[in-house]
């Protein structure tokens, strides 16, 4: 605190009254960046797998194959990211962060007894994080693009069950990062439940309209079984290097 006429004067990063204003939006963007990066690197964290879907899925639901599909297949992920030497990036489970398909993988990583991460964000209807989130890896956004850049900067492969809005925005963003270079290195993505996917989004008709190339649907791969979506994870994700930067770190330039 400084001292004017007496009066004791919050330092400017300590102002709350100026860093919840207008002027200061900049700061809480950067801090948003900064505040998971200084986590990960903390915790020697290079890679996530990450898990899309729906947060109104539960177990005792109609569509209840799906929250234990994704709570065993994130176990499966943990079990053989924690096999992999020590010199390879561990592939971490990461979510976002709430109920339903996000608690499903946050659950199965604590079920291989691994950490997780979750990247929460506040929403006009409350959005809790579930309990399943490993402490110090659970993060709270404000902005949902900045959210969406941490699920693709250390994105090593991407998991897609059953969802609604939020989760077609999503997958929509990584295919479009992939499909225009923006995301450099390999990343296989993975739509878990072939019989919802193709009912909801026609991707042939896409082609058939000439919207996407055909070949734009290699960027994506179906699975119906959690064992099936292993086998394309440890066949896709691309070797770490050394030098490997975020996924995203680099635009393509002509």
């Amino acid at each position: 605190m400084t001292s004017t006429e007496g009066r004791r004067v919050p330092l400017a990063y300590k102002n709350e009254a100026f860093l919840d204003s207008d002027d200061a939006r900049p700061l809480r963007i950067l801090a948003e960046y900064l505040q998971p990066l200084y986590a990960f690197e903390r915790e020697r964290i290079c890679g996530t797998v990450v898990f899309f879907g729906s947060a109104r899925l539960r177990s005792d639901g109609p569509l209840g194959r799906y929250y234990d599909a994704a709570r065993e297949l994130a176990r499966l992920v943990t079990e053989w990211s924690k096999e992999l030497s020590s010199d390879i990036c561990h592939c971490v489970v990461c979510s976002g962060g709430g109920g339903g398909i996000m608690e499903a993988a946050n659950r199965g990583a604590a079920d291989a007894g691994g950490p997780s991460i979750g990247l929460n964000i506040g929403l006009p209807h409350e959005q809790r994080p579930n309990l399943y989130i490993s402490p110090g890896l659970s993060f709270e956004f404000h902005y949902f693009f900045m959210r969406k850049l941490w699920f693709a900067h250390l994105a090593r492969a991407l998991i897609v069950f059953p969802g609604g809005f939020g989760t077609l925005d999503e997958l929509m963003e990584i295919l479009t990062l992939m499909q225009t270079e923006k995301i450099e290195r390999r990343i296989p993505v993975v739509l878990f439940g072939p019989d919802y996917w193709n009912e909801v989004v026609d991707f042939e008709a896409l082609v058939r309209h000439g919207t996407i190339d055909r070949s734009d649907l290699a960027l994506f791969s179906f699975a119906d079984d959690p064992q099936a979506a292993l086998a394309i994870l440890k066949s896709g994700i691309a070797p770490h290097t050394e030098t490997d930067t975020p996924a995203i770190a680099h635009s393509r330039t002509a």
